[in-house]
């Protein structure tokens, strides 16, 4: 049977024939596609000579019957900020349903009981649909570092005549059915420039040209036994590659230049993706999940009603935050929302103290609003800005230039930022738990050795960013076209030795010893006195373990850094030889 002869039976399953023109309306085909089809179906026996279904046709629906669904739920749902920092989006709540609840009971109306959930952000949430429903949980412990792809391939021995579902589809009308005779991907008839396929007049699912758009892709498919040995395939080949672990699973739908599977083009209006605040606020504007702190706050900040906030946008994850960009009476803002166990990492108060310290002095981005008590902070959005380029000279010298006039200014606030004490203060969050590193302690005692020849040869204490590293020095233009630096995120920033911000320039930059000393040649002007240097040095090892032990925190809190955590550790180690031989050298 080709996909026109299934369309005309699955047809006659739900209803009796009555006249081939009644049939062409029902399937949604021509006349001429549905007389060809009557009289193929009749030839191979599914059809007898009254157009009714045989017995061979009633085994075929049993074959191609659904099974089971998987729900695919893993990932952090980003693009819903503020609405994810405090629930899964498949979870919210619309038109007095919660979403992921709506789709279980219509997989339930369609005879669907066999349901596999995967977790992984909130995953504890999910657990009352265990006793409510009797669905299964499935942990993706990688949801961080991998998209749905992984996910789908945790369960990728369960895709046969199953339904892969998104948590994030607000479905109007049920899609799902106790029949289904082929495999079938869900698309929108509305045309979606984000989209990367099309519809061919052959119902087939294309790749669009680049920049033309394609149909908007719903994504819940289907996929019969014969189909879900390709795509098991390609889920396993492809999650282990390591090519994709950014990869969504429909990439495993392809094969050359097309999927394997069939379009189901559905109206717009039936299949909403609620990927964001806004678009739950189009289709539910009295959903309890649009009632967040985050909005609110941004709400009296500039004295507007919720809807006049707008163009929600995602921001790039930082280290230690989640940060979105809004508009708000024809202005662009960022608002900052602390990241995980930051509350035990960061005095709020005593950051509010230094922005305000810092303000009007040209330094930094003028904060708009900032909260001492939870750290919530909006500050203008800054257009067409990049950060440092640590490798080029030309923005070495301005931004080296940019910290001196920063240090001169010898600002105070009442409050330091203890390098030694916060190791102490970071080892005691880890609650005894030893750290991965097996010469850890050895490694401790060498960095804590340093100290008193670093605190010998401190200067001047002053107002010190602490984290003035490569990615917080801003460069944009003025209206008159002039490079302005600013300088950002003074969580940190305490009375220090101002040369720690060099230390931290330089770990963060992953500079080697010849790099470090260009930079202080830069920041010194080609005088940076010996001691001086040695002491960067000695204060790049001692950061370095400072910023290992804040990773092993992170990393209890289900927060990796990879690279960055063993490249902290290994300043730790190398500086502090480097230190030694030095000072033997110098004779100090």
């Amino acid at each position: 049977m080709d996909t026109y002869e299934k369309d005309v039976l699955y047809t006659l399953l739900r209803n009796p024939f009555v006249n081939q023109r009644i049939l062409a309306e029902s399937c949604g085909h021509s006349l001429g596609i549905v007389n060809r089809s009557l009289k193929n179906l009749v030839l191979s026996k599914y059809l007898d000579s009254d157009f009714r279904l045989t017995e061979k046709a009633r085994q075929e629906f049993d074959r191609l019957a659904p099974r089971r669904a998987i729900i695919l739920a893993a990932g952090f749902g980003m693009r819903m900020v503020p609405i994810n920092l405090e629930s899964p989006k498949a979870l919210i709540e619309v038109n007095g349903e919660v979403l992921i609840e709506r789709t279980i009971e219509q997989l339930h109306e369609a005879g669907i009981f066999d349901i596999h959930i995967i977790v992984g952000f909130m995953k504890e949430s999910f657990d009352y649909l265990i006793d409510k429903y009797g669905v299964k949980l499935v942990v993706n412990k990688e949801y961080s570092s991998k998209n749905n792809l992984h996910s789908l391939n945790l369960v990728a021995d369960l895709l046969d005549n199953a339904y892969v579902v998104p948590c994030d589809i607000w479905c109007n009308r049920n899609p799902y059915r106790k029949n289904e005779l082929y495999s079938w991907y869900m698309v929108s008839d509305l045309i979606d420039d984000d989209s990367s396929v099309r519809v061919n007049r052959k119902m087939e699912l294309v790749y669009a040209p680049d920049k033309t758009g394609g149909n908007g892709m719903i994504g819940i498919a289907y996929l019969s036994c014969q189909d879900s040995l390709f795509v098991q395939e390609k889920l396993k080949k492809f999650d282990n590659d390591g090519l994709h672990n950014n990869s969504f699973w429909e990439d495993a739908l392809f094969s050359e230049e097309k999927m394997i599977v069939q379009a189901r083009v559905e109206h717009s209006s039936d299949y909403v993706e609620i990927n964001t605040y806004e678009q739950l606020r189009d289709l539910d504007e009295d959903s309890n999940h649009l009632k967040t702190d985050a909005i609110d706050v941004i709400a009296k900040a500039f004295d507007v009603r919720p809807k006049e906030i707008c163009d929600i946008t995602v921001l790039k994850k930082g280290m230690t935050n989640r940060s979105f960009l809004f508009s708000c009476r024809n202005k662009q803002y960022i608002m900052r929302i602390p990241g995980e166990g930051t509350s035990a990492l960061i005095n709020r108060k005593n950051e509010a103290a230094v922005y305000q310290i810092v303000s009007g002095k040209g330094i930094c981005d003028d904060v708009v609003y900032i909260n001492p008590e939870n750290g919530y902070k909006i500050t203008e959005f800054l257009k067409d800005v990049r950060v440092c380029n640590a490798n080029d000279d030309a923005d070495l010298k301005i931004c080296m230039k940019k910290l001196r006039e920063f240090h001169n200014l010898k600002l105070k606030v009442s409050h330091n930022f203890d390098i030694f004490g916060q190791i102490e203060f970071y080892e005691k969050l880890r609650k005894g738990v030893p750290s991965v590193f097996r010469d850890y302690n050895q490694t401790k005692r060498n960095v804590l050795s340093l100290r008193s020849f670093i605190e010998k040869n401190i200067g001047e204490r002053c107002l010190t960013h602490i984290d003035a590293i490569p990615d917080n020095f801003l460069f944009s233009r003025s209206s008159s076209g002039k490079t302005v630096i600013s300088l950002i995120d003074w969580e940190y920033a305490g009375m220090q030795d101002p040369h720690v911000d060099l230390a931290m320039f330089s770990i963060y930059s992953y500079y080697d010893k010849l790099q470090v000393d260009h930079l202080l040649n830069i920041y010194f002007d080609g005088k940076c006195p010996d001691v001086i240097r040695v002491k960067v040095y000695a204060y790049m090892a001692v950061c370095g373990f400072l910023w290992s032990n804040w990773c092993e925190y992170k990393a209890s809190l289900g927060v990796e850094f990879g690279e960055y955590h063993l490249r902290q550790y290994r300043y730790a180690k190398d500086f502090f030889n480097l230190v030694n031989k030095e000072r033997q050298v110098l004779g100090i």
